[in-house]
């Protein structure tokens, strides 16, 4: 196996569905001959033209309204939206069209097509590059969503998330893009959509991340294991669906929880788990659920980025919080 950065593992998950699946196109802009913006797909257009691998024109509406005609067609498109601030043209394409279209037809017709979205901060990127806007789209019945954390997971989501039947927003954390480098096994192999990674085993509370705040958590749990706090680490990597059942014995076994996100507090997927929790394990909690999340604001600029940002020090001190409760 070889070791992997998690764009590093992106691209080769596209390399491998390209060559093993002959229905399989990716498009979006500048993914072609330059190999994307982030160079997640580096060497695929010169590997496989550009009947398989389409630069499209700035228009991103245009993009996926295309990559829906392609499913309905038979074909697999996996769509690049350069940062998920642009996503937003497209959002009446994905909500109207892709994420209704197998219920319209009842099932006559195929709805597979990947959107892949890098989001979140921490690159001192402009604001609207910089969104992390994961519950609009976990909102919307017929979409599933996923987000990995490590190049092993991006891998195997991606090709998961390409044999899916359903459209699945794919969303790629660039502050992870480079910052870690792990083992990734070659040729075709998938993470399943709707189960969440056990990163750590412990006794105390339970934390639930996912995308770039599972770094953040496990280094808040590794600070609060020296003070003898023991963390229960899930990262979700499916964000919709939910991996309920890990969840709920998670927080039956330590009843207690923090919950870390980086989109702002309101309605964020936080808010949804902490439903979910008062509705299955509300008699075992010993304090109530605790979320750590960005503001109820716009990213701001690079100066500020890393207040806006969960951080280990606002983890660790939630965690002592909900402890001491």
């Amino acid at each position: 196996m070889k070791q992997l950065t998690m764009v590093q593992a992106i691209c080769d998950g596209l390399r491998v569905a390209l060559d093993q699946d002959p229905s399989v196109l990716i498009l979006g802009e500048d993914v072609g001959k330059n190999g994307g913006v982030f160079r997640a797909t580096e060497g695929l257009w010169n590997e496989f033209g550009d009947d398989r691998v389409i630069d499209t024109p700035l228009a991103e509406a245009g993009i996926i309204g295309t990559s829906i005609g392609l499913a309905v067609n038979g074909f697999k498109p996996v769509a690049e939206i350069q940062f998920m601030g642009f996503i937003y043209p497209a959002f009446e394409q994905i909500v109207t069209h892709a994420a209704r279209l197998r219920t319209r037809t009842q099932g006559a017709f195929p709805a597979s097509l990947v959107i892949r979205a890098p989001y979140g901060g921490g690159i001192r990127a402009p604001e609207l590059h910089c969104d992390s806007t994961e519950s609009l789209f976990v909102h919307i019945p017929g979409l599933k969503v996923v987000t990995p954390a490590t190049p092993k997971d991006a891998k195997g989501l991606l090709l998961a998330a390409i044999q899916d039947p359903d459209p699945v927003i794919y969303l790629e954390p660039m502050k992870l893009y480079r910052s870690i480098k792990e083992e990734v096994p070659e040729g075709w192999y998938e993470v399943p959509i709707g189960k969440a990674r056990k990163v750590r085993e412990g006794e105390d509370i339970t934390l639930i991340a996912w995308g770039t705040m599972v770094p953040v958590a496990e280094g808040a749990a590794k600070e609060l294991e020296k003070k003898g706090v023991s963390c229960d680490l899930i990262d979700l990597r499916s964000l919709y669906p939910l991996d309920e059942e890990t969840i709920i014995q998670s927080v039956k076994k330590t009843g207690r929880v923090v919950i870390v996100h980086e989109a702002p507090k309101t309605a964020g997927l936080g808010a949804e788990l902490t439903a979910l929790i008062n509705e299955h394990a509300f008699l075992y909690l010993e304090a109530p659920v605790t979320r750590v999340t960005g503001y109820d604001a716009p990213v701001p600029m690079f100066a500020l980025e890393d207040d806006f940002r969960p951080s280990v020090s606002r983890v660790s001190e939630a965690v002592q919080q909900v402890l001491a409760f």
